[in-house]
């Protein structure tokens, strides 16, 4: 396996671009954008990395989510509070838009008068439609995994 550096920095460079303007839309405070950046650039670098070893798309948001969410965790004392949300905006640029909006345009397509091969348009809308559930499913398990997981003892007394 060999790493194309530039490619993965590239990949890094746009989360952070990505994830800083999903910081802005929700209004976090100036102090935290960089780390919306840092946690941007960790999740598409790890995700990048993950689809150059040859991992498919879901497996490699499911380990980027739960670096970042990692990530999150063991700066929870500098992050605060915060650090789920900060968890949270970082892995959005990883959501598959690009086969929601196939998706979309497939059931749009199916619902036409007389579609060109309805069936072989079904199963393409559906595999669009899986990725993009299946993504947003390895998202949210990789970060509450982590989360659940690296929980502060404090919190394991309560549960008791």
């Amino acid at each position: 396996m060999t790493v194309d550096l530039l490619h993965v920095l590239h990949q890094a460079l746009f989360g952070a671009v990505a994830a800083s303007g999903f910081g802005v839309l929700f209004n976090f405070g100036w102090r935290d954008l960089p780390w919306c950046a840092a946690s941007g650039a960790l999740a598409l670098a790890t995700r990048t990395l993950g689809q150059d070893a040859g991992w498919s798309l879901e497996a490699a948001t499911f380990a980027a989510a739960a670096a970042v969410g990692c990530g999150g965790r063991l700066l929870r004392a500098r992050l605060g509070i915060a650090n789920n949300a900060l968890a949270v905006a970082g892995c959005i640029p990883m959501v598959p838009g690009f086969f929601a909006a196939q998706a979309i345009f497939g059931l749009f397509a199916l619902t036409a008068s007389h579609p060109d091969n309805p069936g072989k348009l079904a199963v393409t809308t559906m595999e669009f439609a899986l990725r993009v559930i299946f993504t947003a499913g390895a998202i949210g398990a990789g970060l509450s995994i982590v989360t659940h997981i690296l929980r502060s003892p404090d919190s394991w007394r309560r549960v008791r």
